[in-house]
């Protein structure tokens, strides 16, 4: 539940208060660049994302009637403005030719540890469902509490814990090959 103080500075962001849609930015923000991280995998992508997000949230926010609502709704503009970024950047890129890149990265003896370790935990997080990325992304990069990230994705706890349950489960069975090559 939100408190009240939260709840107003909402309702006041919703009917045009900059002051405080920007005290909401300064507090979100972190969770807003997690989200769309995790779905560009790319940091200057995922930082414009999050601002073409906050602009077109500022332009819209009279549309969310429930100031409890404001957090959840906010990540969903997220979520959509990093997907069709990506949407665009798919239709450019060869999946084909990045993958074999990285195969022959990974052959090369002259790449440490750490490195390798490095891309097949990007490459792991990458092949989770999105919502599971950026939930992983929020508990465990950004150290949000659960409460929060229910908040943020509008998600149950018992929904929450099931999606992070088996996002680890799926990135434990995709990293023990690596962490297996490098004892």
């Amino acid at each position: 539940m939100m408190d009240a103080n939260e709840r107003e500075m909402y309702r006041a962001a919703i009917h045009g208060d900059r002051e405080a849609f920007e005290m909401i930015i300064r507090r979100q923000s972190r969770a807003l660049f997690a989200i769309a991280y995790g779905i560009l995998q790319n940091r200057e992508e995922a930082e414009d994302s999050v601002q073409d997000a906050l602009v077109k949230a500022w332009k819209s926010r009279w549309r969310v009637r429930d100031p409890e609502k404001f957090p959840a709704w906010l990540c969903m503009i997220a979520r959509h403005r990093a997907r069709d970024v990506f949407r665009k950047r798919r239709t450019v890129s060869l999946p084909n030719e990045a993958t074999e890149s990285l195969a022959s990265e990974t052959n090369r003896n002259t790449n440490t540890s750490d490195e390798f370790l490095d891309r097949q935990l990007h490459s792991a997080l990458a092949a989770l469902p999105e919502l599971h990325r950026s939930a992983l992304m929020l508990r465990y990069f950004e150290e949000m509490d659960y409460q929060s990230i229910e908040k943020l994705l509008g998600l149950t706890n018992g929904a929450l814990r099931g999606i992070l349950g088996r996002a680890l489960a799926t990135m434990r069975k995709q990293l023990r090959p690596a962490l297996a090559s490098l004892e």
